[in-house]
């Protein structure tokens, strides 16, 4: 597997989807429960398949990564050959940005000596998928990039 397995709630959220998946391999409900009970390591083989065909999928069309920790926020754009960070520190260690105040407390202290603020870029060194992926086994998710491209905004006037 390149990725990891897709959780039994992703799998029931991608139901018709998995469906679909086993059909263009001629396998019906029918088929799919026999292989189940007779071959279980084809159906686990089936089920890694399609779990990485679901994240080549999701990463391809990655954009924007953000990652929240109590003193941090680590802000990503994608692109095709690397990565551009913006991360912001707060130097008040009592702050905590994964609640409600403190992200308040960021906003209103955003542009004050209380916020360490650094822009990076990093070329990727391996498959560029398999990086973000790895972003988002660190804690990082998906994001509509609507934060990063505010600060990004801001620095760049």
């Amino acid at each position: 597997m390149k990725y990891t397995r897709l959780t039994k709630e992703q799998f029931e959220e991608l139901h018709p989807e998995f469906t679909n998946f086993l059909a263009t391999q001629s396998i019906d409900k029918a088929e799919w429960d026999k292989i189940k009970v007779e071959k279980p390591e084809v159906a686990e083989q089936e089920l890694d398949v399609f779990s990485d065909l679901i994240w080549e999928g999701v990463l391809a069309k990655a954009e924007y990564l953000e990652h929240f920790s109590k003193n941090h926020i680590f802000l990503f754009q994608c692109f095709e050959t690397e990565v551009k960070s913006i991360v912001l520190k707060s130097l008040v260690p009592e702050i905590d940005f994964l609640t409600k105040d403190g992200l308040q407390w960021l906003s209103d202290n955003m542009f004050t000596e209380t916020i360490e603020m650094k822009v990076g870029k990093k070329v990727f060194t391996e498959e560029r998928n398999v990086s973000i992926f790895s972003l988002i086994q660190q804690g990082a998710f998906l994001s509509d990039g609507q934060l990063f491209q505010q600060i990004n905004s801001i620095i760049e006037s």
